[in-house]
């Protein structure tokens, strides 16, 4: 079971996001008493932005330092290897900290011959390692040699080739460059992310109190509750709990309330934490008239076989890859944050 922390406050209800800056495969939002997308977030959702997927990119293209000024250097840049698996293959990726991070296994590890540490989740011999390498450190300036000597171990000494997801947040005055541009002598594809909307019919809905996390008995749920209705509700485990059912016999925690219509939906892709942030803020403002909804519920799944998971924390498989988080936004504009991780992640 993944650990669990819930927060609450009404204020810097960013700064949690802005620290993280990690990208996310799959972000959902629910909405009680809704059964309509709202314009703001219907624009916020359309503005998510594209991302690339490059094929057989040799790794030493990243820590190039045409790379390094035009992109790294000039926004926020998000990259991450595609269809690896964290527990099995070698994996890497790119912080828009500017930190590259690779997860290796021991005979890349002594092939490679760059400094790193063991995983913490390698058991007592030490079976794969981990290797930073920052882009932006002044000791890795383009005549240092340091610097040479990744390129240089990248490059010759032993080749690493991967399929990158790969996306760009612009943050300078200028025109900025296009990564389908500059990879354009690459196998480079522009995806949109996928957008599904559902509306749910006669939702039995946990009644919460903003400064309630415990719960109330017959007043409101607790937060724990709550998060194990919201992962029914997101898989569409049925909440009936009927005797015929061999599946499910979960049902909703009390006291609840009945809602004609729930809207749901869900966004597909590699999405940047910068626009996760503005769907946020939509949100919040979804509240600035009156609305039937109590509350609305923001989930966020960071991918399963990332190197890193929360800030720059090593990220492990074991069973599931779990790492994911909550916001509740209340009316009053109050909020739970509810982090979730499996046994190989560092507790947020």
């Amino acid at each position: 079971m993944p650990a669990l922390s819930t927060f609450s406050s009404n204020n810097q209800l960013f700064t949690f996001l802005k620290k993280i800056q990690r990208h996310s495969p799959l972000v959902s939002f629910l909405i009680p008493d809704c059964g309509t997308v709202p314009e703001a977030l219907k624009n916020a959702l359309a503005d998510v932005g594209q991302y690339y997927l490059v094929k057989n990119l040799p790794l030493h293209e990243l820590v190039a330092q045409e790379f390094i000024n035009t992109f790294v250097k000039k926004g926020s840049c998000y990259a991450l290897t595609y269809t690896t698996r964290i527990d099995q293959d070698s994996t890497a990726a790119l912080l828009p900290t500017g930190k590259l991070i690779l997860s290796v296994d021991k005979d890349t590890y002594e092939e490679l011959g760059l400094q790193g540490r063991p995983s913490l989740y390698s058991g007592k011999k030490p079976m794969r390692y981990i290797i930073t390498v920052d882009l932006t450190d002044s000791a890795c300036g383009p005549d240092s040699k340091k610097y040479n000597r990744v390129i240089w171990t990248l490059k010759e000494k032993k080749v690493l080739e991967f399929d990158f997801l790969l996306a760009w947040h612009h943050t300078g005055s200028e025109e900025p460059s296009s990564l389908m541009s500059y990879f354009s002598k690459n196998q480079i594809q522009a995806y949109q992310p996928k957008i599904t909307f559902n509306t749910l019919r006669n939702v039995q809905c946990p009644v919460l109190e903003n400064n309630k996390l415990q719960g109330e008995p017959e007043a409101a749920c607790s937060a724990q509750e709550f998060f194990e209705w919201l992962g029914a509700i997101f898989t569409h485990v049925g909440l009936e709990n009927t005797s015929s059912s061999f599946l499910s016999t979960y049902s909703c925690p009390q006291p609840s309330t009945l809602v004609e219509q729930a809207l749901l939906c869900t966004v597909t892709g590699f999405i940047l934490p910068e626009k996760i942030i503005h769907l946020l803020e939509q949100i919040r403002s979804y509240f600035e008239e009156p609305k039937l909804a109590d509350w609305i519920s923001l989930v966020v799944h960071g991918f399963a076989d990332s190197p890193v998971s929360w800030k720059e924390s090593e990220h492990g498989f074991l069973k599931g890859g779990e790492n994911l988080y909550n916001f509740v936004i209340f009316r009053s504009l109050d909020y739970w944050l509810q982090m979730a991780v499996g046994a190989y992640d560092d507790c947020p």
